[in-house]
Formats: structure tokens, C-alpha cells, sequence
């Protein structure tokens, strides 16, 4: 009975396997296997923030140099500039179109020399900004009308 039972305990009986047990380790600082990848994505990491951050930074500058642009003070100060411009275009005008049309003058504006000659025909404007860079203008008289 006992070899019936040994036989029997031999047929049901599974096989046992067993390997070594191996230790690795998952960072590839440590292991080797795959560093230089392992290396060139934590320094993509460390561009990508950094840019983000200037991005960041860009935008807030932006931001500050938007709110300084519409204070009341520089709102003001823009809508004085335009009206004084204004003002000064239409006395040139007058200067040059209205009753009694001058036939030559000079304006000095922020450095620019505006010179303007009227022969009763044309009408010419020398304007030289204050690099030496010249623009003339010439407008005829008689099809000047809207």
C-alpha cells in the first residue's frame, strides 16, 4: 500500500522549476541600460521648463507695459499730443492753401526740418528727419479739392 501510494503520490505530483533570483535596478543612472536617453530627457525637461518660464516672464512684462499704456495720465497725454499735431497740421495747410498762401516757410518738429516752397502751381514739401533722410512731397494747386 505504501508503494501504491508513493507511485500515486509521484503520478499526481507537479514539477517544481526554480531560477536564480537577480536583482536590477530600474533607474538607468544606476543600471546603464538606456542612460544617454535616460540623460537627454531630463535635459529636454529642463529646456522646456526654463523656456517656459521666460515665456512666462515675456508675458508679463507685456502685461505691466499694457496697464502702464492705459493709465488716464497716458490716455490724456496721447489725446494732447494728437490735438497739438492736429493743430499744427492745419496751420501748415493754412500756410500753404488758405487766403492768403505763404510761398515759402520752415517748421522744425522733434528734430525733422519741414520746408515748403509754393511756385502758385505746386506745392512742395522737403521734410528731412533728423538722420539726413529727405522726403519731398509735391501736391498741385489748382486739382487740390475734394
Amino acid at each position: 500500500m505504501t508503494s501504491v501510494r508513493i507511485s500515486l503520490l509521484l503520478l499526481l505530483s507537479t514539477s517544481v522549476y526554480a531560477d536564480q533570483l537577480v536583482h536590477s535596478f530600474n533607474n538607468p543612472s544606476f543600471s546603464g541600460v538606456g542612460t544617454s536617453s535616460h540623460w537627454l530627457t531630463i535635459e529636454n525637461q529642463e529646456h522646456n521648463r526654463e523656456a517656459d518660464i521666460q515665456a512666462e516672464l515675456k508675458a508679463y512684462q507685456e502685461d505691466l507695459a499694457r496697464e502702464a499704456d492705459n493709465t488716464t495720465l497716458a490716455r490724456f497725454i496721447r489725446n494732447v499730443e494728437s490735438r497739438v499735431y492736429a493743430q499744427l497740421s492745419r496751420q501748415l495747410v493754412d500756410n500753404l492753401f488758405g487766403e492768403n498762401p505763404s510761398e515759402s516757410g520752415s517748421i522744425e518738429l522733434l528734430g525733422s526740418v519741414i520746408n515748403f516752397t509754393s511756385d502758385g502751381e505746386l506745392v512742395t514739401l522737403d521734410i528731412t528727419d533728423e538722420d539726413g533722410n529727405q522726403t519731398v512731397i509735391t501736391v498741385p494747386i489748382g486739382s487740390f479739392t475734394f
